[in-house]
């Protein structure tokens, strides 16, 4: 029997694998693996895109947001149009307002006169030579008062000369009604040249407020020009219609209301009128500042286009059978130049001003070519209208580069009185063409008289090139030479 011993016998016992082992175990690899692209980083992330925060509150929840945000591109304002930031100019829409109230009767009263003195005398020759004295009044007074407003201010004289210009305008409305001798025609309505030239002020404002901004006077002008267009379209329309529809005094009474009226709302804007300007014995008149007499000179031959193609067209009219449809013709005219200003300001102005007066005026020569081609080769009304409609694009562009010339050459505190000036030069130039006009077609024919104006606007033209080459000689490069 076998002995058993105390020692036991030792085994090897298995040691337990733990679930959890550091050592990595091999992961089996896919067949199809790609290398991953690291994906690009946000450009103003740091770390990690923080996360939007949310909480509770008793009665509200509030939402924070601190992603990154994309500045978006705003979209770009559109600039104003010249004629819109024109009038946002503190007081300009005020001024231009009680400006063209003011500025329709100036083509109100003389209709309203000759239909007045006409009717109850029975003689146009007459009444014709009553509004002439009136206009060469006027010549002689305007630049005076002109130089009043310069000197005192716009509304410490332009009130009181617009009232003593309506006593006369009253005075004639009562010898006229009253059955006064003829002569009392006369003294009455040569009274009414104290009228202030308005369009002259709204000017000299516009140049006081935009002084240093040639391209916002060249919008500003152009306006003007456009305004007085269309006063004078509408303002014999207007009295026309009054004295015909009422009693032959209406046409002068309404114009006076409103001439009054308008003064008052222009005078009452004190904020936009230049100051005045005392006189000193270094302030050199307008009429002798360097380029000024050819300047006028030249407004002169252009208002003797505008007063023979009034008279031609009126007889033209008549000649065919159709004497009231003149009015009709000459407001196609005026309202060619009325757009014509109007888009013309709208435009940036390219050169300056003493270059582009002269290819205006080269326009406005050619331009009137076409009623004298249209009346002499047709003889039709229709074909006339479309060529006055046609060639009265090319005045506002005239008008307006040649005031451009007048506020540049006018020396300082006087440009009311230069202003004037021009003015006075039209309306020298309007009565020299329509006797002018009125000859020609007395002695030779209508279709001839068409060719007053072209060679009006011709010598304006030579006026034109001749004082534009004397400027370019004095002042090369637009500095003046040293000697």
């Amino acid at each position: 029997m076998p002995q058993q011993t105390s020692e036991p016998q030792s085994t090897p016992t298995p040691t337990p694998t733990p679930r959890h082992t550091t050592e990595p175990q091999p992961r089996p690899t896919p067949r199809h693996t790609t290398k991953p692209h690291p994906r690009p980083t946000p450009r103003h992330t740091t770390e990690q895109a923080p996360t939007p925060f949310y909480t509770v509150t008793a009665d509200t929840l509030v939402a924070v947001d601190f992603r990154p945000r994309r500045r978006t591109a705003l979209p770009r304002s559109t600039p104003p149009s010249p004629y819109r930031r024109l009038f946002a100019t503190p007081g300009a829409r005020a001024f231009t307002l009680g400006n063209l109230i003011a500025r329709l009767p100036m083509g109100m009263f003389s209709v309203s006169a000759v239909i007045m003195i006409a009717g109850s005398r029975g003689s146009y020759a007459l009444a014709g030579a009553v509004t002439a004295t009136g206009l060469a009044a006027t010549a002689v007074v305007a630049p005076w008062t002109a130089r009043l407003v310069d000197r005192h201010g716009q509304a410490r004289i332009a009130v009181p000369a617009t009232a003593f210009a309506l006593l006369g305008e009253l005075a004639l409305v009562l010898c006229v009604h009253y059955g006064a001798p003829d002569w009392t025609f006369f003294g009455a309505y040569a009274a009414t040249a104290t009228t202030p030239n308005t369009g002259g002020m709204s000017r000299a404002r516009w140049a006081h407020l935009f002084k240093g901004d040639p391209a916002a006077l060249h919008t500003a002008n152009s306006f003007e020009q456009a305004a007085d267009e269309l006063c004078f379209m509408l303002g014999p329309v207007f009295a026309a219609f009054l004295c015909g529809t009422f009693f032959p005094e209406a046409g002068t009474l309404v114009g006076a209301a409103l001439m009054m009226t308008g003064v008052l709302i222009f005078a009452a804007q004190r904020s936009t009128q230049p100051p005045p300007q005392r006189r000193t014995k270094a302030t050199k008149s307008p009429v002798r500042a360097a380029g000024m007499p050819a300047l006028l000179v030249g407004f002169l031959a252009t208002g003797a286009v505008f007063g023979s193609m009034e008279v031609v067209t009126i007889a033209f009219a008549d000649a065919q059978g159709h004497k009231s449809a003149a009015g009709v013709i000459l407001a196609l005219q005026a309202a060619g130049s009325c757009v014509a200003g109007l888009l013309y300001g709208a435009l940036k102005p390219g050169g300056p001003a003493e270059r582009r007066y002269p290819l205006c005026v080269a326009a406005m020569t050619a331009m009137m070519t076409l009623p004298l081609l249209a009346a002499s080769l047709t003889g039709s009304l229709l074909a006339l209208a479309g060529a006055l409609l046609i060639a009265g694009t090319a005045t506002a562009p005239t008008m307006v580069t040649g005031m451009t010339l007048v506020q540049h050459r006018t020396p300082e505190g006087r440009l009311n009185e230069g202003m004037t000036l021009a003015v006075t030069g039209l309306l020298g130039g309007i009565a020299c063409g329509s006797a002018a006009g009125g000859w020609v077609v007395e002695h030779v024919s209508t279709a001839a008289g068409y060719g007053v104006p072209v060679t009006a606007a011709a010598l304006a033209l030579a006026i034109a090139t001749v004082s534009a080459a004397r400027h370019a000689v004095r002042h090369p490069g637009g500095r003046p030479v040293r000697r």
